[in-house]
């Protein structure tokens, strides 16, 4: 009896010493994304087709928000614009940086702080400006800055 009392106490102490119980992980929640505004007053009215607003993925890109799309006719050229508003400037330029990571043949401009190369197989010139993404799918180059330009005007 007095080897087993010592060997209790300390299979007693060994079991008390063990670590403490984690707490359960909290629950997430899948969290909807905050539903864009309708910024149709953001596009030009010359040529404007048609807007509709894009609940989320905008320009099916993961790391993209929603936003709103707007297609125009202007002579023979069709084409679209697009904006998205982030929370900060800071999100906006990581997003930025992604979506240049995946166009093809991306190219700085370097007067808009953006790019110009193609997705989808078509045209698209994209730029940051404070807390918005926006950009003009559809146009060459050339074609697309002054369109650009308005469009960033009317992002103030």
């Amino acid at each position: 009896m007095s080897r087993v009392l010592p060997l209790c106490a300390a299979a007693l102490l060994l079991a008390s010493c063990g670590s403490e119980p984690k707490p359960a992980a909290p629950e997430t929640k899948n969290v909807e994304p905050i539903k864009p505004r309708d910024e149709t007053r953001r596009f030009p009215l010359d040529g404007q087709v048609e807007t509709r607003v894009v609940e989320n993925h905008l320009l099916d890109k993961v790391f993209l928000p929603g936003g709103t799309m707007a297609h125009f006719k202007k002579g023979g050229a069709e084409y679209d614009l697009f904006v998205a508003q982030f929370p900060t400037a800071t999100d906006a330029a990581i997003a930025l940086a992604h979506l240049e990571g995946d166009l093809k043949g991306a190219h700085l401009i370097p007067s808009f702080g953006g790019y110009f190369g193609t997705d989808a197989g078509r045209p698209i010139f994209v730029f940051p400006k404070d807390t918005w993404i926006a950009g003009v799918i559809g146009l060459p180059e050339k074609q697309a800055d002054p369109e650009a330009r308005v469009l960033a005007a009317h992002l103030n």
